[in-house]
């Protein structure tokens, strides 16, 4: 198997990760789990080639079809193959989750207009929560949790607390850079100590292999010396580029996607003025500026 190919991990019985390498722009993981009779998933897929392949993996599993799928955030990569789904399957995701998809529709499209997305039909969600839910699939139990504004401000956690496995959706990326724009700096340590209080040995990231609580500290370092160098590039008067462009990465240099560290400095800064936790930022000013981190060229979408 070439070592891009999506490959299948089991955590627990019954219990699946899905795995996308190399976890870049629009390579996320996904989730599924059930028996014989009831399956759900976590999250779909950025394309619609993409999102077959999963569904290919949940039957070669010998799980039926899902009843349901569970949304982590409403990024395009984590929610395109929703119809994919249909109409088996009913879509969960937090309150927020559905109204900022909505909203968004084909962003992606307009984002990477060079990407073969396949046919994607916007599918929110038509469950929501506000603060947790729990469903029952195929006898095993999953908590769903709300942890506050985070990676987004429709973030949701999916925990199996018997089988001591946790889907963090995108507030960890293993092996890569945090992406705070549509969240919150503030709130995504606050995940983080959300996802430690749940206490689960077997973490399946947004994008990146399977790991392990390590991954919490890791992350915690990074968001972190962000608010240490936003308050001191905004102490300066230098806006998040010319701070981003002065900065040793340090021990974060070989994580991929090291220019949403510009992003996440436009988090800081906007946190730093007062903004409300989740106040939209300028997406043309963001990954204009991410492209100027990128050697002037717009970021690729890896799908």
């Amino acid at each position: 198997m070439p070592a891009t190919d999506p490959y299948v991990v089991t955590l627990a019985p019954h219990v699946h990760a899905y795995v996308q390498p190399d976890g870049g722009w629009c390579l996320n993981n996904a989730g599924f789990l059930g028996d014989a009779g009831e399956s759900l998933l976590v999250d779909t897929t950025a394309t619609e080639r993409r999102a077959l392949l999963l569904r290919e993996a949940v039957l070669a599993e010998g799980l039926p079809l899902p009843r349901t799928v569970v949304n982590t955030h409403h990024h395009g990569d984590h929610t395109y193959g929703n119809g994919v789904f249909r109409p088996e399957a009913r879509v969960i995701g937090h309150e927020n989750c559905r109204s900022e998809q909505l909203d968004a529709g084909h962003q992606l499209h307009l984002l990477w207009p060079g990407t073969d997305f396949g046919r994607v039909e916007i599918t929110p969600p038509d469950i929501t929560y506000r603060d947790r839910l729990t469903v029952h699939a195929g006898g095993i139990e999953v908590r769903v949790l709300h942890p506050g504004p985070a990676h987004t401000t429709g973030d949701s956690i999916v925990h199996l607390p018997e089988q001591g496995v946790v889907f963090t959706g995108d507030l960890v990326f293993q092996g890569g850079t945090p992406f705070l724009p549509m969240g919150s700096l503030a709130g995504s340590l606050r995940a983080l100590d959300v996802l430690r209080s749940l206490d689960a040995a077997r973490v399946v990231p947004g994008h990146g292999p399977v790991t392990d609580p390590t991954a919490y500290d890791a992350t915690e370092r990074y968001l972190r010396w962000v608010a240490e160098l936003a308050a001191e590039g905004r102490a300066k008067g230098d806006p998040p580029l010319e701070t981003a462009r002065r900065t040793d990465l340090g021990e974060f240099a070989a994580w991929r996607e090291s220019e949403r560290l510009v992003a996440n400095l436009h988090r800081a800064y906007a946190e730093l003025d007062g903004l409300p936790e989740g106040h939209p930022l300028d997406p043309l000013t963001v990954f204009g500026d991410m492209a100027a981190m990128n050697g002037g060229k717009p970021v690729a979408c890896h799908a």
